[in-house]
C-alpha cells in the first residue's frame, strides 16, 4: 500500500497555475453542470437578476425574495444576501450554492474578497458591472473552480477527496459537483486518505535555530545602498528608482551607522509623501545592512493590511522564493495564531450539526494550507465563520471565530501539549531567530522590547532564566510612525475591569463551572510542581487567594438593579469596588450631562476617578489589599519556578520548556499587571496624601462597557499622560538605530513659520524629544500633481446636525462621481441614520452602498469588497480611513460629514493640557485629514475630490495637505458640479 508522506501534503501549495481561461469540453462542462442549480442569482441593493450562465434577466426585489425561498440558487454571500433581502425580518430558505464555501475548498488560505466582484477578480476575470453580468459570472466562476481541482497535484486532490467524503456525509450541497470534479482525474488506487479535521498530523514540525550573535557594527556606503537600490527594483519589474525614494533610500542608511552615545540610537523621522516610494526605500537598505552585518531589522506597522502588504512587497529583495523565505519572518501576539489544542477540543461539538461541521471541515483544509497559522490577520478567509447556519450553537457562541481558536488567556502548556511539534506560534518564535528582517506590529514590538529590558537587567544580576522568544531589537523602522503614541498608550495602560479580574481567576483557578475549557495553573503545573514542596505550597496559597476576585454570573450582579432601583450585592472587594466606581460615574454624568454638547457612543458613560467619592476610596483600599493577597503568593511562585530553572537540579528539555513558558505568564502578571492595578486602586485610596504640586504622570478615570446598548461591566483606566516617555526608555534608548517613517509626521502649518520646527508634535509624540540628541529629520514631498490631481470644497450650504441634509448631500456627491466613493463620519449612531437614507436611492442608480457597523462584514473585508467593485460606495469611521489602501478610480471622493475632532474625553483632556491646548487639537485633526487625504491619490494617473460637509472648518485645518491643493469654499451645487466635470467618467 502506497502512503502519501504528511509532510509532502501540507507543503503542497494550493496556488496552481491559473486555469480560469481554458475551456473544458462540452461533455465535461455538461457532467459539471448537472450538479449546479438551474439559476444564478446576484443581488444589488435595489434589484437583482436571475442567470442560466449564458441569458440574465433583472428582477426587482420582491421577486427575489420569494425566489430565495422557493428553490436552490447558485450565489456569494448569503449572510450578506439574506439581510440586504430581509433585514430583520421572517424568511424562508433552501439549501443556497454559495460560492464562497467552494472557494475556501478549492483555494484554502487563498484571498478573495466576498462578493461577486471579488471571486471574479481572484479567479482572473474583470470586475462584472451590474446585476445582469454578475448573475452570469457565477456560473463561469464555479467551473473554473472545479477545473482547476480537477488539475490540482495529487497530493491536494487526496486531501480534497477526504475532506469531501466528510462534507457528502453532512450533506453539503457542493457535494455532487466537487466529486464530479474529482472524477475527472480519479485518485489512484492504494493511497491512504487523510483525516479531514484531526489535521494536525499532517503538518510539518518545526526544528530549533541556532542563536544568532550580534550583528558587527559596520556603515552603508551611498553607491551601495543606490546599487542596491536598482537590484530591488529591476527584480520589482520597476525601472530606475524615482529621485525621491532615492533621497528617503540615502537617508535611512544613517540609522544603520554604529552607535556611539549609550541611550542614544541613530533616530530619523522621515515624512514621505505619497508615492515616493517609501516601503522599498527602507526595505533596500535594511536588507544590504542584515547581510553585510550579520544583523536583523525589525520592521513595525500598526496596521494587519500593512504588514501583509510590506511582506508580499519583500519579493523585491530575494532572487528566490526560497531565499525570501529563510530570511523574511512575520511576527505577531500569540493572540494571532490557531491554537491547534483548542481546536482539536472544539471539534466534538462542532460535528453535532451538519452545518457545523462543513464549516468545521473547510477550516481544517485552511489549517493544512495556511503559510503561518495565522488566523487573525494572515491569510484565513474572515468571512467563513459568517457562513454557518444563524442559529446554530457554533454561530450563536461564535465557536469557529478566530478569537475563540487562538491562546488569549495565556493557557499554553508549551510542551505538555500533544501539538507543540507541529505549534504555529512556535514555529514564528524560531522563524525570527533566524531572519534577517522580521515584520511586526507596533504592539508587539513595544512588549518585547519591555520584555527584552528586564530581562537584560536580570541578566546583569545573575537572575536570567528564560531565553528571549524573539532577537533584541537593535533596528528598528517604524512605518505608519504617526501611530507610534496610540500602540504606545496601548502598550504600557493599565485596566481593571470585571472582566479583567475574572479573567484573572479563571487563569489562577481554572474553569470552576460550565462553558468553554479553561485550565488552572494547578491543571497546567501541578505535575511539575509535586515534588517541589516551596513551589507547590506557593501555587495553593495563590489558587485559595483568587477567590477573592470576581467570580461567575460578575455581570449580572454588577449590571442588574433590584425593584428598588438598587444594586445587586457585590461578591468580594474587586467586585464592590466596580459597583462603588459605577456609582461614581451616574452621580457625576447626572452632574455634567446638562452642561456638555457631547454624547458619548454606544451608551458609554465614563468620569474622571479624582476626586472619588469616599465609597469609592474605602472600596479601593479593600480592593488593593486583596490584590496583594494575591500578588504575594503568586510573586512567590515566580521567584521559586526561577530557583528551580538556576538551581542545580537536573531538568529535562521538555520540562525546562514548560516551566520556561509558565513562567513569562506568571511573571507578566506578579511584576506587571497586578503592581499596576494595585498601584492605581492605592492612590485612590490615598488620593488625599497626594502633593499637588506634583502633578502626576498617569490620567485615572472610571467608565462603563456596553455591547449591544446594554451595560455589562465598568473599568478603571490608567494611561500616561505622555506615552512617549515609557516608549523611550524602553524602546528607543536600548536600541541602535529607529526610523520613524509617514506621510504625516510633520505639521505644515510649522513649516511656513521660520522660527517653527515642522516636526515638533512628531519628536513628542515618537519619543525623540526624551532623547539627549533627539532625532534627524527630512521631508520628502510627494511626486503627484495635486494641482491637476485632486480638488478640496468646504461645502457652505449643509447643516451638519441634519442627518437627512448630510445623507442627502453624500447621495448627491456619490451619484456625481458615479460610485468610488468614501464616506467618513465621527459618530456610528450618525453613519446608521445615512445609512438608512442611502440605500436604496444608491442602489437604484446601480451603484452598491456597503457600511461599517451595519454589513455584516469585518473591516478588511468591507476595504476589500469595496477594492473589488470600481462603483461602490463605502461608509465608515476612523478604522476604515486607516485601512483602506485602494489604488485607482475605486477610491475617487472621500466626504467627511464633519470635522474630526478629537473625542473630549478625561484622557484627551489632560494631553491637551500638556500638550499645548488649541494647538494640539488642531495638528491632530490636520494629521488626521492628512492621512485620509493620502489614500486618496495613490498612482499618478488618478484624480480624487476631498469633500468636508461642516461649513465652519477652519481652513487651517487644511494646511497639511499637500503643495498645490487649494480650499475652495462652494455651496453643494457648485462642487456637484465641479466634480461632475474634473472626474472622468467611463
Amino acid at each position: 500500500m502506497l502512503v502519501v508522506h504528511n509532510d509532502y501534503i501540507a507543503r503542497v501549495s494550493p496556488e496552481f497555475p491559473d486555469i480560469a481561461d481554458q475551456t473544458p469540453s462540452a461533455d465535461t462542462e455538461a457532467s459539471l453542470r448537472a450538479h449546479l442549480p438551474a439559476q444564478g442569482f446576484a443581488l444589488l441593493p435595489s434589484s437583482g437578476a436571475f442567470s442560466d450562465g449564458h441569458v440574465s434577466r433583472r428582477i426587482g426585489a420582491p421577486e427575489a425574495r420569494e425566489a430565495w425561498g422557493r428553490e436552490p440558487l447558485l450565489i456569494v454571500n448569503a449572510p450578506l444576501m439574506r439581510q440586504r433581502l430581509f433585514g430583520q425580518r421572517s424568511f424562508r430558505e433552501t439549501k443556497h450554492f454559495d460560492l464562497l464555501e467552494l472557494f475556501a475548498f478549492v483555494r484554502p488560505a487563498r484571498f478573495a474578497a466576498p462578493s461577486v466582484a471579488g471571486l471574479a477578480l481572484a479567479m482572473g476575470y474583470g470586475e462584472p458591472e451590474g446585476a445582469e453580468a454578475q448573475a452570469a459570472v457565477v456560473y463561469q466562476v464555479a467551473l473554473a473552480l472545479a477545473r482547476e481541482l480537477s488539475e490540482a497535484p495529487l497530493a491536494f486532490r487526496l486531501m480534497a477527496r477526504s475532506s469531501l467524503e466528510f462534507m457528502q456525509r453532512q450533506g453539503w450541497v457542493w457535494a455532487p459537483f466537487v466529486d464530479a470534479a474529482l472524477r475527472q482525474k480519479p485518485v489512484p488506487e492504494g493511497y491512504v486518505a487523510p483525516p479531514p479535521l484531526e489535521v494536525w498530523s499532517l503538518l510539518e514540525e518545526w526544528e530549533e535555530q541556532a542563536p544568532a550573535g550580534d550583528a558587527r557594527q559596520v556603515s552603508l556606503g551611498e553607491d551601495e545602498v543606490l546599487k542596491g537600490l536598482k537590484d530591488n527594483l529591476h527584480r520589482a519589474g520597476l525601472q530606475e528608482g524615482r529621485p525621491e525614494q532615492q533621497a528617503f533610500a540615502l537617508k535611512t542608511r544613517e540609522m544603520f551607522a554604529p552607535k556611539w552615545a549609550s541611550e542614544q540610537p541613530n533616530m530619523l523621522l522621515l515624512e514621505a509623501g505619497t508615492g515616493t516610494g517609501k516601503t522599498l526605500g527602507y526595505l533596500s537598505p535594511s536588507r544590504l545592512w542584515a547581510e553585510k552585518a550579520q544583523g536583523r531589522v525589525w520592521i513595525s506597522t500598526y496596521t494587519k493590511a500593512l504588514q501583509k502588504q510590506i511582506y508580499n512587497d519583500t519579493r523585491a529583495l530575494f532572487d528566490t522564493e526560497g531565499e525570501r523565505e529563510n530570511k523574511v519572518a512575520i511576527r505577531k501576539g500569540r493572540e494571532n495564531y490557531l491554537c491547534l489544542l483548542n481546536w482539536q477540543e472544539r471539534l466534538a461539538p462542532l460535528t453535532q450539526g451538519p452545518g457545523e461541521a462543513i464549516v468545521a471541515a473547510l477550516v481544517a483544509r485552511w489549517i493544512v494550507y495556511s503559510r503561518d497559522g495565522d488566523i487573525v490577520g494572515g491569510d484565513f478567509p474572515t468571512w467563513l465563520p459568517s457562513l454557518l447556519p444563524a442559529g446554530s450553537a457554533a454561530a450563536m457562541f461564535g465557536a469557529l471565530n478566530p478569537a475563540n481558536l487562538v491562546d488569549r488567556r495565556g493557557e499554553c502548556i508549551y510542551s505538555a501539549c500533544p501539538h507543540y511539534r507541529t505549534c504555529f506560534v512556535e514555529k514564528s518564535i524560531r522563524k525570527a531567530k533566524s531572519a534577517q528582517i522580521i515584520i511586526a506590529n507596533h504592539a508587539l514590538v513595544m512588549a518585547q522590547a519591555a520584555y527584552d529590558l528586564r530581562e537584560a537587567a536580570k541578566a546583569e544580576q545573575g537572575e536570567a532564566t528564560m531565553e528571549p522568544e524573539a532577537p533584541g531589537l537593535s533596528r528598528l523602522v517604524f512605518d505608519e510612525g504617526h501611530h507610534v503614541f496610540e500602540a504606545a498608550d496601548g502598550a504600557f495602560s493599565s485596566e481593571l475591569s470585571g472582566f479583567e479580574a475574572y479573567e484573572l481567576r479563571r487563569w489562577i483557578r481554572g474553569n470552576e463551572g460550565r462553558g468553554r475549557r479553561s485550565r488552572g495553573l494547578e491543571q497546567r503545573l501541578g505535575d511539575l510542581l509535586a515534588t517541589r514542596e516551596v513551589a507547590q505550597n506557593a501555587l495553593k496559597d495563590l489558587i485559595r487567594a483568587a477567590h477573592l476576585l470576581p467570580s461567575e454570573g460578575w455581570s449580572q450582579r454588577l449590571t442588574t438593579r433590584t425593584q428598588s432601583g438598587e444594586m445587586m450585592a457585590p461578591s468580594g472587594p474587586i467586585e464592590a469596588l466596580l459597583a462603588a466606581a459605577l456609582k461614581q460615574i451616574e452621580v457625576r454624568g447626572q452632574e455634567s450631562a446638562s452642561k456638555s454638547r457631547y454624547r458619548p457612543e454606544a451608551d458609554n458613560a465614563e468620569c474622571e476617578a479624582h476626586p472619588c467619592l469616599p465609597e469609592v476610596s474605602e472600596a479601593a483600599s479593600a480592593a488593593a489589599k486583596a490584590l496583594q493577597a494575591i500578588e504575594a503568593p503568586l510573586l512567590a511562585l515566580v521567584r521559586a519556578i526561577e530557583d528551580i530553572l538556576t538551581g542545580e537540579e537536573e531538568i529535562d528539555l521538555a520540562e525546562r520548556t514548560r516551566l520556561d513558558g509558565a513562567l513569562r505568564g506568571l511573571e507578566r502578571r506578579a511584576r506587571m499587571t497586578l503592581p499596576a492595578w494595585r498601584s492605581l486602586l492605592q492612590q485612590l485610596a490615598y488620593a488625599e496624601d497626594e502633593d499637588p504640586m506634583q502633578p502626576s504622570p498617569y490620567v485615572d478615570w472610571f467608565a462603563t462597557i456596553s455591547h449591544g446598548g446594554r451595560l455589562v461591566d465598568v473599568g478603571l483606566h490608567r494611561h500616561f499622560v505622555d506615552p512617549s516617555v515609557p516608549l523611550a526608555d524602553y524602546v528607543l534608548k536600548p536600541a541602535h538605530g529607529v526610523l520613524m517613517a509617514s506621510a504625516t509626521l510633520s505639521d505644515k502649518a510649522l513649516a511656513e513659520h521660520p522660527d517653527e520646527d515642522p516636526f515638533a508634535l512628531a519628536r513628542q509624540r515618537t519619543g525623540a524629544a526624551h532623547l539627549s540628541m533627539g532625532a534627524k529629520s527630512l521631508r520628502i514631498a510627494s511626486p503627484f500633481d495635486y494641482e491637476a490631481q485632486a480638488r478640496l470644497f468646504v461645502v457652505t450650504d449643509v447643516p451638519r446636525d441634519d442627518p437627512r441634509a448630510v445623507a442627502s448631500a453624500m447621495k448627491a456627491l456619490f451619484l456625481a462621481a458615479g460610485g468610488g466613493g468614501l464616506g467618513l463620519f465621527t459618530a456610528i449612531r450618525r453613519l446608521k441614520a445615512v445609512y438608512e437614507q442611502l440605500f436604496r436611492p444608491l442602489g437604484e442608480a446601480g451603484i452598491s452602498l456597503y457600511a461599517q457597523h451595519v454589513d455584516p462584514l469585518d473591516v478588511s473585508d468591507l476595504i476589500s469588497v469595496f477594492r473589488s467593485e470600481r462603483h461602490s460606495c463605502l461608509l465608515g469611521t476612523d478604522a476604515v480611513r486607516d485601512g483602506v489602501d485602494v489604488p485607482g478610480q475605486a477610491l475617487r471622493l472621500i466626504a467627511f460629514d464633519r470635522i474630526p475632532w478629537p473625542r473630549p474625553d478625561a484622557l484627551h483632556k489632560a494631553r491637551r493640557a500638556h500638550f499645548g491646548a488649541k494647538l494640539y487639537d488642531d495638528a491632530l485633526v490636520r494629521a488626521k485629514l492628512a492621512q485620509a487625504f493620502g489614500r486618496l491619490i495613490r498612482r499618478a494617473d488618478d484624480r480624487g475630490v476631498f469633500v468636508m460637509l461642516d461649513s465652519a472648518a477652519p481652513t487651517r485645518l487644511f494646511a497639511s495637505l499637500p503643495d498645490g491643493v487649494v480650499v475652495q469654499r462652494c455651496t453643494l451645487a457648485e462642487a456637484l458640479t465641479a466634480i461632475e466635470g474634473f472626474l472622468p467618467r467611463e
